[in-house]
């Protein structure tokens, strides 16, 4: 009676570390997330450094960047209730969201586009000195990271439309979701880096 008391325990344990345990694609995720954020810490480092120089030009951000913080923050919106969504079994409203998810992700990359090229025609190059191209360098890095998930979003989007769904797995959609979450608080960061560094 003891020992099939203790068995159970011990089984009950064994399961709950087998449940913390975190997925290998996850754990991927994470330190590719871990890369990223030392890479964007290194270059908003050597912007601070380089805004102390005599040379140093301030820019103004382009007003088109602020259409794409609006976007980027309602596609974090909609990719968490597509999440929500997927996981009651809510298809219809699932593939509206995720669908709704990618255009404003391909939204964000538009307007930034249109920023660079705004910044470009003011005379702001990648050849002079200055904010403008720390902003080219770190906004394009950026949106190159939004680029892959905008990726990831379009082959979830085919498969809620053509693929047909069997063990209705949520962990693609949360893997998803987490980077776009990070490149979301990214943009937003790297935003107010720019207006309090100029």
């Amino acid at each position: 009676m003891i020992s099939d008391v203790k068995l159970n325990y011990s089984d009950a344990v064994a399961g709950e570390k087998k449940s913390k345990k975190i997925h290998p694609h996850k754990f991927t995720m994470w330190v590719a997330i871990g890369s990223m954020i030392m890479m964007f810490a290194g270059l908003t480092s050597a912007y601070v450094v380089k805004s102390g120089q005599a040379t140093w030009q301030e820019i103004r951000i382009p007003e088109l960047f602020w259409y794409s913080t609006i976007a980027i923050l309602l596609s974090s919106v909609t990719i968490r209730l597509s999440l929500r969504n997927f996981k009651a079994r809510e298809m219809q409203k699932y593939r509206l969201l995720i669908a709704v998810t990618f255009a404003l992700g391909v939204l964000f990359i538009v307007l930034q586009y249109l920023g660079f090229q705004q910044m470009w025609a003011s005379g702001i190059t990648l050849s002079g000195s200055g904010a403008g191209q720390f902003i080219y360098v770190i906004a394009g890095f950026h949106a190159l990271h939004v680029l892959g998930g905008i990726v990831a979003l379009l082959i979830i989007f085919i498969k809620a439309f053509i693929g047909k769904t069997k063990t209705y797995s949520s962990l693609p959609i949360e893997i998803a979701g987490t980077y776009w979450h990070f490149v979301d608080a990214l943009w937003i960061y790297l935003m107010i880096f720019f207006i309090l560094i100029g």
